[in-house]
This record gives C-alpha cells, structure tokens and sequence, in this order.
C-alpha cells in the first residue's frame, strides 16, 4: 500500500488513508498521504473505504486483500455496494480465485448474473477504461441474491 501512495503522491495524484488505531500504535500510518482518517477498527475502515469509493480495485495481495474484494463482492451480490469492482490479475495472481467463483456459479450458488459483478485486467494501465466502462448494478439485486 505504501508503495502504490507512494507512486500515486509522485505523479501528483490525491491519496486518502483510512487506519485503524492498532495500525497508529504500531506507527504503520503513511507520513505523505493528502488525508488520513483514523478509524477505531478494521470493521470500521473497510466500511468507510467501501461507502466513500467509487469504485473497488483489487491488486494481487495477501489475506487482507483477499478478505475485502470477498466482502466487496458479497455486499454487491446483496446490492448493498452498486460501485465496480476490479481485479487486476498481474502475472495471473487472481486466477485461482476467478476459476473458483466460476465454480461457484457453474455449482448454482451463484447464479450467472453474479458473474457480472466484478471486473478482471491484466495490467494497472487498463483499470480506469474498465471503471468507465463497467455497466451499473442494480439496487435491487437483493432479489435475485439467493438464485
């Protein structure tokens, strides 16, 4: 995360920290960043991260990266975060998580249409182009949720 900052601030980009007290205490907290909210907790920060962004865009990453793209995807199944949703698939990263969501469809716990809820790239340079072009989700997904 420091290192995407990092380039984003270098290419006078505007970079907004969400952090949890415990990040603070451990002096986790990027010195550069435009703005930085201090939340109380982890729960906390992703639900400011997913109710203030326009979008959700996932780069290869470990189990916190993983645990917040799954409760991106769940809320948008419920129809609870209507925003894209990008998975930046660098070097094939995020293939096993791709295959294992197309079981999930082909297995009927998710119907097809739920396939549509996220986006896949293979390089940086091709998320806005898929956020533009991604196509809006409907509030009332929460009625075809359980199909």
């Amino acid at each position: 995360m420091g290192a995407l900052a990092d380039g984003a601030l270098s290419k006078g980009g505007r970079v907004v920290g969400v952090i949890p007290e415990f990040m603070i205490e451990l002096e986790w907290e990027h010195p550069g960043v435009t703005e930085l909210k201090k939340v109380e907790d982890m729960r906390t920060r992703k639900h400011l991260m997913l109710s203030q962004s326009q979008a959700v865009v996932a780069l290869p990453g470990g189990t916190g990266t993983l645990e917040e793209l799954l409760e991106a995807i769940t809320l948008k199944k419920l129809g609870f975060y209507l925003n894209p949703i990008i998975l930046v698939n660098t070097r094939g990263f995020y293939d096993p998580l791709i295959q294992l969501l197309s079981h999930a469809v082909s297995e009927r716990f998710m119907s097809d249409q739920h396939a549509r809820m996220w986006q896949v790239v293979d390089r940086p340079e091709d998320v806005l182009p898929a956020i533009n072009s991604a196509t809006n989700w409907p509030t009332e997904a929460i009625r075809f949720a359980a199909q």
